[in-house]
């Protein structure tokens, strides 16, 4: 675990089974880096490897989530003989993989966007389970101003949150939306007054904890397969992963639990 202070792009805590994770380069808004990306993927293995915790929640340090990408990395920033950089190696290395992994743990997910959450800064945050953000907090589909389309996620998440129309508006013009207008969106779950923006984001993420892991990773997954499949094929796929779920431990310590009235203890991956 890292504490405020140190060298590291990342302050890790545990708080009960909720890890927090908080993006830690607050001069630099939060902005990635190689080394930051690389920290993050290695935080998240962790966590998911990790038996004793049950959700994480992902926050900024200061007055940002994250601005997205660092353009003074070395990575991405323009080459002094005037070579173009290849960008897609920074995708391919870093951005990608982050994605996935996002999108794959085994437990839930919870962003607590504080202060802006522009480019990939705002894809990351999009990418969880369940976005939450101050009501000063913005998000910026910062782009198309430098020449580029949105990445990490991007152009997959925003029209299946917003549809076409508003995904168009929100990644062509790069505007500033704000949390209030996000929310009505349907861009993000909820906005709440800043000073209570992380004891929310915090009982949300313990709610998730206290819940059946595998069957909160499988809804995630069968809800974003479902958006690919016709009906039929999704009551299918529902039926299937149904029948595996009620062969698990947590389907029946849930029953017993709910029968005995007591509070069940999960314990499926």
């Amino acid at each position: 675990m890292s504490e405020p202070g140190s060298a590291s792009a990342l302050m890790i805590r545990d708080e009960g089974a909720v890890r927090l994770i908080t993006l830690n380069r607050p001069a630099a808004l939060n902005a990635f880096t190689a080394a930051m990306l690389a920290e993050l993927r290695q935080a998240l293995a962790d966590a998911a490897e990790d038996a004793g915790v049950k959700a994480v929640l992902i926050t900024g340090e200061g007055r940002a989530f994250s601005a997205g990408q660092d353009l003074a990395d070395p990575m991405v920033a323009p080459d002094p003989t005037g070579k173009p950089r290849d960008i897609s190696r920074q995708l391919d290395e870093y951005y990608i993989p982050l994605a996935l992994q996002l999108r794959a743990m085994p437990i839930p997910t919870v962003a607590a966007v504080n202060g802006v959450a522009a480019g990939a800064g705002a894809n990351l945050a999009l990418g969880c389970d369940i976005v939450l953000a101050g009501e000063g907090a913005s998000f910026i589909q910062a782009f198309a101003k430098i020449g580029l389309i949105p990445d990490c996620g991007g152009t997959w998440l925003l029209p299946r949150l917003v549809g076409r129309a508003k995904a168009l508006q929100l990644a062509l013009l790069g505007d500033k939306l704000k949390a209030a207008e996000a929310v009505s969106l349907g861009l993000i779950a909820r906005a709440v007054p800043d000073a209570e923006l992380m004891s929310e984001a915090l009982a949300t993420a313990q709610k998730l904890a206290a819940m059946p892991s595998r069957a909160l990773a499988e809804t995630r997954r069968l809800i974003d397969q479902a958006m690919t499949l016709d009906f039929e094929d999704a009551l299918r796929v529902e039926a299937l992963t149904q029948g595996e779920l009620g062969f698990a431990h947590d389907y029946s310590e849930g029953v017993r639990a709910f029968m005995e009235k007591r509070a069940p203890e999960f314990k499926d991956r």
